[in-house]
């Protein structure tokens, strides 16, 4: 009986990791991909533990802040100040609004076929993107541009929220949603015309909201610039990494082995992306 359901289950972790992968242009494994993917998510609320230890920022060094060469490097010393609520509230729309947005994907047959294995790889990709985000602002002390003008309430030029500078996460996140979304219509519709379309808007989207973030004075625009550039890699690398081609997988070939009274058989595991 237990060799039965050993079997059992055996054949349901396979049917699982290779459901619906012949017609699809990625290979998953479950055994890598979700052990990834969680400890992502790990990894992300250790992030978050780091930003809710930082310390506010007294009031009296939040009045005496400048945005002096001493203090604001050259690039970045036009938005010192910058401060605007309306922009702050619209970022948020196209930010959450591209959370969901992959799941315009299922209009896709064969992305439909194949929705296990494609919204596994889009949890891996939120949880990468989460991770270098939460560790990178829970590591590093920036101060947001609205720390250095009085437009903005001094309860919020002096919360512990105002050293989260960098990197920008609305434009990171945003840019790894969307981005994943045109990665995957394009491999799985390599000759659809409107590719240049999806990977326009995915484009612009996050760059949208990069230009927002730097209007409320939440970021510098080295911070959106990096942010922007982190979220893009990785929402196209993850699928990438995962594509099928000639040279990619685990592949299994019949060696021959010398030893010392002569030759053994074997086999010889290759991996490759």
């Amino acid at each position: 009986m237990k060799n039965k359901l050993l079997l059992l289950f055996t054949l349901f972790q396979i049917s699982i990791t290779t459901y619906g992968q012949n017609n699809s242009p990625y290979k998953t494994n479950l055994k890598v991909d979700l052990p990834v993917t969680i400890a992502g998510m790990g990894l992300s609320g250790l992030g978050v533990y780091f930003i809710s230890q930082k310390d506010r920022i007294p009031d009296a060094q939040a009045l005496t802040l400048s945005r002096s060469k001493n203090e604001v490097n050259s690039f970045d010393r036009f938005s010192a100040g910058y401060y605007s609520e309306s922009a702050k509230k619209t970022s948020d729309i196209p930010f959450y609004g591209s959370f969901v947005a992959p799941l315009a994907l299922l209009l896709d047959k064969d992305v439909y076929q194949n929705a296990p294995q494609v919204f596994l790889l889009y949890a891996e990709t939120m949880s990468v993107t989460g991770t270098l985000f939460a560790m990178t602002a829970g590591l590093v002390d920036r101060k947001r541009p609205l720390v250095y003008g009085t437009e903005a309430p001094l309860k919020e030029r002096t919360s512990k929220n105002a050293r989260n500078a960098f990197f920008a996460g609305h434009p990171a996140a945003t840019a790894s949603a969307t981005f994943f979304l045109a990665k995957v219509f394009h491999d799985f519709n390599p000759d659809s015309p409107a590719r240049p379309f999806v990977w326009g808007v995915a484009a612009a989207v996050p760059a949208t909201v990069g230009y927002l973030r730097l209007r409320a004075g939440k970021h510098f625009l080295s911070d959106v610039i990096t942010g922007y550039t982190i979220g893009t890699t990785v929402g196209i690398l993850v699928p990438q990494l995962h594509k099928k081609g000639d040279a990619n997988g685990l592949s299994i070939t019949p060696v021959t082995i010398p030893v010392l009274d002569g030759v053994t058989n074997g086999v010889a595991l290759n991996y490759k992306f």
